[in-house]
């Protein structure tokens, strides 16, 4: 007899779940989902690396590249919060579902060191500061 009752109960309300491929929730307030780079501003400064506590990314200042192990990602957001000139986001989108290792590799172009830049100055005039 309990069953029963439960059984009816449950066959005339309504569905507590959704069809999900057809019908989706939209994304909470603060939602962090697959992380981007604005590769174009990014200085190389590695504060990101450092920061990462899964240390999912890799920085090489020299060659220019920043690297993404995607799999490693908690999604935690802290280098997005340290990077100072705020070239990282968070999409709010999914990753979808892969197959094996996800590396993400982006190539931009150092900025050159202030420094370096009066060595090369100091250079072009025969070495010999201005008095």
């Amino acid at each position: 007899m309990f069953m029963t009752k439960n059984l009816l109960r449950n066959l005339f309300s309504k569905k507590a779940t959704r069809m999900y491929p057809h019908v989706q929730r939209p994304d909470f307030e603060g939602f962090r989902g697959e992380l981007h780079n604005n590769i174009e501003k990014c200085i190389f400064c590695k504060a990101c690396a450092l920061k990462c506590p899964s240390q999912c990314i890799k920085v090489d200042s020299k060659e220019g590249i920043w690297e993404l192990d995607v799999m490693a990602c908690v999604y935690c957001s802290i280098c997005v919060e340290t990077c100072p000139v705020k070239c990282l986001s968070m999409k709010a989108a999914f990753r979808k579902p892969f197959i094996g290792r996800q590396i993400q590799t982006l190539h931009g172009t150092p900025k050159a060191k202030k420094a370096a830049k009066d060595d090369a100055a100091a250079a072009e005039d025969g070495g010999s500061a201005p008095e």
